[in-house]
């Protein structure tokens, strides 16, 4: 929802001066979010520095501000991440982008080179000296631990089951699953495709490619747009070949469903295709009912509603479509039951477990399908842990930066001592950067809600 189109040459600093004097109007979020974003500490701080101090906020300062911003998604006003996110493509214009941020956030190039020299890879990592040499050469702190690729990711597991190929049956699904669960921790697709078979689903896993996000983040524009055309091409031919989408990471159905969709409703495009009469916009109203729409002056609002965004390049209407038709995996199953699909006879899981809804789920509006479903387990016993403003932290990859690494730990510091508090025998939650922090953070072990379903329908077998 950016004010600034990319074919503007207004220099980033300046757009993050424009950020901040919004937000000094406002001031919304000084308290609202005073524990729980590192850009909005620093951004206040530096108007204070400037108002009560008389100090100039330089362009250093402002640099470092921008690389603040995670895109969480708890920022109650839109506008102000895609504006920044605007500010970080335009400082990487100038500058380029550092290596080291290239190598940290490209997961599928980092786990092909890893799973050339597995061995190596291995001792190089755990070796004290070797360790400490990749974690500066990588710019990551020297505090975190370095994740484990397996030895077969995913997607390897996929082909060997012959998912890689079109799938046949009367319901069937494409499943994205990211590089988390693709690269990282293969159990949770593999654990998406047990309880899609365990209830006649057939499952295919497309071709597809990181969704972008962490580009976005860093401020790579060709590469965010790059990946987002062509997994939206991907998965939207899969969807015409009669495909149920699904996803089981809240940072890439975000990425998806929300960020690549921002203002195609404003387009022309968009606005024929609804029918809207040459003086109104039509806005779609969900919370009205299925079909229904808000309707505007276009004379009003035709110079402020545009889709002019940081995605205005790609058709609007593929974008509206792929947000249209793309699933949350809870959210997939739960409609599943509603339709009267879904196999719940769960085996018991006598556990007592703590659930926490990542940021990037809590921001798409879906409620917390996950929890619904894993109550219906006999003899779980599972909280919810958390308020919406509550975030971990982690920030993607944010949190092994050497910079960043400290405000990760802080800004996450008030869930870990109700995590704590509370002292489950296992954490769930859908967002594998946020196992990854609490990982480092606390004893417990940490599963995805897949793993937990899955589980329980393994054990009604054993």
């Amino acid at each position: 929802m950016s004010t600034f189109q990319s074919a503007d040459r207004i220099p980033p600093r300046q757009i993050i001066r424009e950020v901040m004097k919004l937000c000094a109007n406002c001031d919304t979020c000084r308290n609202m979010l005073e524990e729980d974003c590192a850009f909005f500490l620093e951004l206040y701080r530096l108007q204070d520095q400037e108002q009560e101090q008389g100090l100039a906020v330089s362009d250093a300062q402002l640099r470092r501000l921008t690389e603040l911003c995670t895109f969480c998604g708890l920022c109650p006003c839109p506008k102000v991440p895609m504006d920044i996110m605007e500010a970080k493509s335009r400082y990487i214009e100038e500058e380029g982008m550092p290596l080291a941020t290239r190598l940290i956030n490209d997961v599928p190039r980092l786990a092909r080179f890893c799973s050339l020299m597995p061995r190596v890879i291995g001792t190089l990592q755990s070796n004290a000296v070797t360790g400490q040499l990749l974690r500066k050469g990588m710019r990551i702190h020297p505090e975190r631990r370095l994740p484990v690729f397996p030895k077969r990711n995913f997607f390897q597991w996929a082909a060997a089951q012959g998912l890689n190929k079109p799938a046949t049956g009367n319901r069937r699904v494409a499943y994205f699953a990211g590089c988390t669960a693709g690269y990282l921790f293969p159990e949770i697709g593999i654990s998406v495709v047990t309880i899609l078979r365990e209830n006649g689903v057939a499952v295919t896993v497309p071709q597809q490619e990181c969704c972008g996000m962490p580009f976005l983040v860093e401020g790579d524009r060709d590469r965010t747009l790059h990946l987002a055309r062509n997994n939206m091409e991907q998965l939207l031919k899969t969807r015409e070949a009669g495909y149920d989408l699904v996803y089981s990471c809240p940072t890439c159905g975000y990425f998806f469903k929300k960020l690549l969709r921002e203002r195609a409703y404003y387009s022309e495009n968009y606005q024929q295709s609804v029918m809207a009469p040459p003086t109104e916009l039509r806005i779609p109203a969900p919370e009205k009912g299925e079909g229904q729409f808000w309707t505007l002056r276009k004379s009003m609002y035709r110079q402020i509603l545009k889709d002019d965004g940081y995605f205005s390049s790609i058709d609007p209407l593929k974008r509206v479509a792929l947000s249209d038709h793309l699933f949350d995996f809870g959210s997939y199953l739960l409609r599943l039951q509603q339709q009267g699909q879904l196999a719940t006879r769960f085996a018991p899981l006598p556990r007592r477990m703590a659930y926490f809804a990542p940021c990037h789920q809590r921001e798409q509006k879906m409620g917390s399908p996950y929890m619904d479903l894993m109550k219906q387990i006999p003899e779980l016993d599972l909280q919810q842990i958390g308020s919406d403003y509550d975030c971990c932290g982690m920030g993607g990859v944010f949190g092994f930066k050497e910079h960043f690494h400290p405000k990760a730990l802080a800004l996450g510091q008030p869930l870990m001592e109700k995590f704590r508090a509370h002292a489950p025998e296992a954490i769930v939650t859908d967002c594998m950067s946020c196992k990854l922090q609490f990982g480092h953070c606390l004893p417990y072990p940490v599963y995805h809600p897949v793993e937990v379903l899955a589980r329980a329908y393994r054990k009604k077998h054993d």
